[in-house]
């Protein structure tokens, strides 16, 4: 039997459960942006409502990829996710030293245009790889490869991009927003020139860096700063509107938009809602926003400081009965928390609609922090712990060495734990933790035609860097596509994303690589 026909039945295979279950996958979508290139895939954490859950079924199985050198996309040195493009045959490859766009029909994955941010060639990004790729044997090696990479305090470059439906990509590099596109749109393999450059420390407070970068349902760019939000228009012309927050907070993530414009943002003091009214960015109750305090302050060893590390995510669209915003909260033993994302019910004082200890299973004195976002499926939410045991005290004492190294030279962090919102009651209950799962850094994604939810993380039982997927009711374990020691496993703060055919399409610390799924067969390149 051929390739193409095992192909073909393993696509028909994986389609038969996806659409047994459509109904129920569809119950608690956000609704599409009418804006962005694809309603998956085309902003980072996956939709407006950075809800981290894709429409494609996966198959169970473990694969084994260990063996591979290196990815088909060589770049980075972070690669954080592909994006949508306009055409389901192509994605946008985006890293922190430049970006690609990639041919990812008929099983492929091949980069056909390439191009580096100005002032880098390819030498200097080779030298980046190559720091990456030698073997890392020490703490002091590492924090020497950290130092080389320019990875300080505070955010990541690059780290938020999205597609507009023009199939004009947006990403953050420093203090400049560069869109990029096609040279010739109906040819690719032409190349990709900057359409245009826009300059945020025109408008951003001094001392501000850029955080998070979305688009709102009216085709607008949301440009989060560290202390405020602002709305360009796509074509970086007119009036730029900013709300600017108190000066002892800090923002360190980005933001959910709802259909109405509303905008989620989270800083290390406040959860807060702001309005887009289509000529203000308003901070008004009459409008519809809001301010909340929540439990934060702690100092925990993860990246950006004590507040909240979560990206909001919402929860609850269309007829559903209860509208959400989750995170997770600033304390070393984290919360999940839940705020009433419009008018609060009645019957109901505080904007806290609830919230929950997560304890994955683990003993009383561990912290439990993360950088990930909350991923949510329907009412269904699922958080990880990226802190080790010994994070904090027997560290390296910098989150991008522990991050790089944590596993091979320091212990993984381990822990993750599944929820549900309950609407009748209004409150969270535990479905199930497992204390064995290891997360690093990665953000988990869900299958929600599948049931499966995927974490990445480094495991000392010989099969290093692994992604597991579980079982979204139960916890059990379906999913393996294990990376052994090679250290394109470790997806370094990246996305978890799965391609419509169920291939796993990996974003490692060293670039991206599409992974036959089951069998770990890797395209060759």
């Amino acid at each position: 039997m051929t390739t193409g026909c095992l192909r073909l039945i393993r696509s028909l295979a994986l389609a038969l459960p996806a659409m047994l279950s459509s109904v129920a996958a569809l119950a608690g979508n956000p609704p599409p942006n009418p804006y962005l290139a694809a309603e998956k895939y085309a902003v980072t954490h996956f939709d407006s409502a950075q809800t981290d859950a894709f429409p494609y079924a996966v198959p169970q199985g473990t694969s084994y990829v260990s063996a591979l050198a290196g990815p088909q996309v060589p770049a980075g040195p972070i690669n954080l996710m592909t994006l949508a493009t306009t055409s389901p045959n192509y994605m946008w490859g985006v890293a922190s030293t430049g970006v690609s766009y990639i041919n990812v029909a008929n099983d492929q994955f091949t980069p056909v245009a390439r191009l580096l941010l100005p002032g880098l060639s390819q030498t200097v990004v080779n030298s980046l790889l190559g720091l990456l790729t030698a073997p890392i044997t020490t703490l002091t090696q590492a924090q020497q490869i950290v130092t080389q990479l320019g990875l300080g305090g505070g955010g990541i470059s690059s780290a938020y991009s999205v597609v507009d439906n023009q199939n004009v990509l947006y990403v953050n590099y420093g203090t400049k927003i560069h869109a990029f596109a096609l040279n010739v749109p109906a040819l690719p393999v032409l190349g990709i020139h900057i359409e245009r450059t826009l300059d945020t420390s025109t408008f951003l407070p001094s001392g501000e860096s850029v955080t998070g970068l979305v688009m709102t349902y009216d085709g607008k760019l949301v440009v989060l700063g560290t202390r405020s939000v602002s709305i360009v228009d796509r074509s970086f012309t007119g009036p730029v509107h900013t709300a600017n927050f108190n000066s002892d907070e800090y923002i360190s993530n980005s933001a959910a938009v709802d259909s109405n414009n509303g905008i989620y943002v989270v800083s290390d003091k406040f959860m807060r809602k702001v309005v887009w009214t289509g000529s203000a960015v308003s901070t008004n109750p009459a409008d519809g926003a809001w301010i909340s305090p929540y439990d934060t302050g702690d100092t925990f060893p993860t990246l950006f400081g004590s507040g909240s590390g979560a990206t909001p995510t919402l929860m609850g669209f269309g007829d559903d009965p209860d509208k959400l915003v989750v995170i997770t909260d600033g304390k070393q033993r984290m919360k999940l928390v839940a705020f009433w994302r419009d008018q609060i019910p009645a019957g109901f004082t505080s904007r806290v609609a609830g919230q929950i200890q997560v304890n994955c299973n683990l003993p009383s004195a561990y912290q439990i922090q993360t950088d990930q976002s909350v991923a949510v499926d329907g009412y269904g939410a699922f958080v990880v712990n990226n802190v080790s045991a010994l994070d904090g005290s027997t560290g390296s004492g910098n989150a991008f060495v522990d991050a790089l190294v944590r596993g091979p030279l320091l212990p993984p962090p381990a822990g993750v734990e599944r929820f549900q919102w309950d609407t009748t009651t209004h409150s969270w209950s535990s479905v199930w933790a497992r204390s064995d799962i290891s997360s690093n850094t990665m953000v988990p994604g869900i299958s929600s035609a599948s049931g499966i939810v995927f974490a990445n993380g480094y495991y000392t039982d010989g099969r290093g860097w692994t992604v597991v997927g579980m079982d979204w009711n139960t916890g059990q374990t379906l999913h393996q596509t294990v990376f052994g020691n090679n250290i394109l496993g470790n997806g370094f703060y990246a996305l978890t994303q799965f391609l419509p055919d169920g291939d796993l399409l990996f974003n490692s610390v060293i670039g991206p690589v599409r992974v036959q799924e089951p069998g770990g067969v890797v395209y060759p390149f």
